[in-house]
């Protein structure tokens, strides 16, 4: 078998593998001796159909087997001869096969890049002191505190306000006809000044007794959440059924009693701390990520194959429209598309892949490999975030050699990230006085 390979650029390649003629003929030869063995031809017993008339009745079926055979074999065969770090899936037009001559085709492929030696060692980075605040604490609490808060029925009979809940019935129509973004809603709650549709929405509810019905028009803005009812006019039709008030427990050792699992107070501000004081470490940890990837990324050059490009931001889209559907939510129903996402993450998978990249040369370069207990500490963490049984886990993953395979270099990727963290030249510097706190765990 000859091999020859036409560089295109760094990473993509095409293979030039041509399979000697005896190879072929051998191949054809046996394919037609097993096929004789098992055709059913009418006018001839088993067994005993002329290959001339095996060849007239199933030639391009053969010939198509055999070609996918020679090019599965040959290709494994050129990429060891080659030594090639192929990465994603090659592409073959197959051509057909001719008797008596040898077999050509072309396979092109992307490889691993060459990264030069990264000197990752002693990046410049500012770690932020964040502590947390009584503001915060505070802020939390109100979230347990509506949370935990009681409705009550209004008896009187007067007017809806601001804050008030609400239970109505509504529709909405565009030019008269029903509209399916405002079907009709039965019971549904509400609340004056959230502003779950719109606050046009709210105001026209204010004023309204139970029992009211109303009809009014509101105008969608254009850069509406829901892209089918952007720049829209709909007119609705409400009839209120309900009043209620919402009725907020007191911040005290009560509240946290009623939560469940606290006797004071003072023992759910130290919950609620240890909380927040834990999202600031993995922010931290994350800006430090960033910090060094950007360094790294804007230090080291190197051309990214687009198949690992493609695949990842496929493997963005894909956990967005899961995301999406937990929510019984479609792509649709936002006014996006399939083609829209994979175009605006095109950009941070590419950055992404070059993380990967980088982490992996880092790995090759440091002769890093993964300790027996560095991996069962890995399938433990994985056993109690997914609380799957332990052995389950790694029963599996003895079964699955590639996804071990996968799961191991992750490992090694996050060793390979606290290295280059902890051989950083680190400034910790306080945060900035107009930075909105992100940190939202309780």
């Amino acid at each position: 078998m000859q091999v020859t390979v036409e560089d295109v650029s760094s990473v993509k390649k095409v293979l030039h593998i041509e399979i000697p003629e005896d190879k072929v003929t051998r191949e054809l030869d046996n394919a037609y001796v097993q096929l004789k063995k098992t055709a059913k031809i009418r006018g001839f017993r088993p067994g005993k159909a002329p290959r001339g008339v095996l060849e007239r009745m199933f030639k391009k079926e053969v010939q198509a087997d055999v070609s996918s055979r020679l090019i599965q074999e040959s290709f494994i065969e050129a990429i060891k001869e080659t030594d090639l770090k192929i990465v994603g899936s090659p592409k073959v037009d197959p051509p057909g096969i001719e008797p008596k001559t040898p077999y050509k085709y072309d396979a092109t492929i992307e490889i691993r890049p060459k990264i030069d030696t990264i000197e990752f060692k002693g990046l410049k980075l500012k770690k932020t002191k964040y502590q947390v605040s009584d503001s915060e604490i505070h802020a939390q609490l109100k979230i347990l505190q509506k949370n935990m808060a009681q409705m009550k029925s209004i008896d009187e009979n007067r007017p809806a306000k601001k804050d008030d809940v609400l239970v109505i019935d509504y529709e909405g129509f565009r030019d008269g006809k029903p509209f399916a973004e405002t079907q009709a809603i039965k019971n549904t709650t509400i609340k004056i000044g959230d502003g779950p549709m719109l606050k046009d929405f709210d105001e026209e509810l204010v004023g309204m007794k139970t029992g009211d019905e109303k009809e009014f028009n509101v105008r969608f803005p254009k850069d509406y959440s829901n892209k089918k009812l952007a720049d829209l006019d709909i007119t609705f039709q409400v009839k209120l059924n309900e009043i209620k008030e919402e009725i907020l427990p007191e911040i005290d050792d009560e509240l946290a009693k009623d939560i469940g699992e606290y006797n004071t107070l003072d023992e759910l501000k130290d919950v609620i701390t240890d909380n927040l004081e834990q999202g600031y470490a993995k922010r931290t940890e994350q800006e430090l990520n960033e910090q060094a990837f950007k360094a790294l990324i804007e230090k080291t050059e190197f051309e990214v194959p687009e198949s690992l490009v493609d695949a990842e931001v496929q493997e963005i889209v894909a956990e967005a429209e899961k995301s999406f559907s937990y929510q019984n939510r479609s792509l649709e129903d936002l006014g996006l598309s399939r083609e829209t996402l994979l175009e605006q993450y095109r950009e941070t998978a590419e950055k992404q892949v070059r993380r990967h990249l980088i982490l992996t040369e880092i790995i090759d370069q440091e002769n890093m490999v993964l300790p027996d207990e560095d991996l069962e500490a890995g399938f433990r963490q994985m056993s109690d975030t997914y609380r799957q049984p332990l052995e389950d886990l790694k029963n599996y993953y003895a079964k699955h050699k590639d996804k071990l395979a996968f799961f191991k270099h992750t490992l090694l990727e996050n060793q390979a990230i606290r290295l280059i963290i902890d051989s950083g030249k680190i400034e910790e510097v306080e945060p900035e006085k107009n930075q909105e706190d992100t940190t939202d765990n309780t």
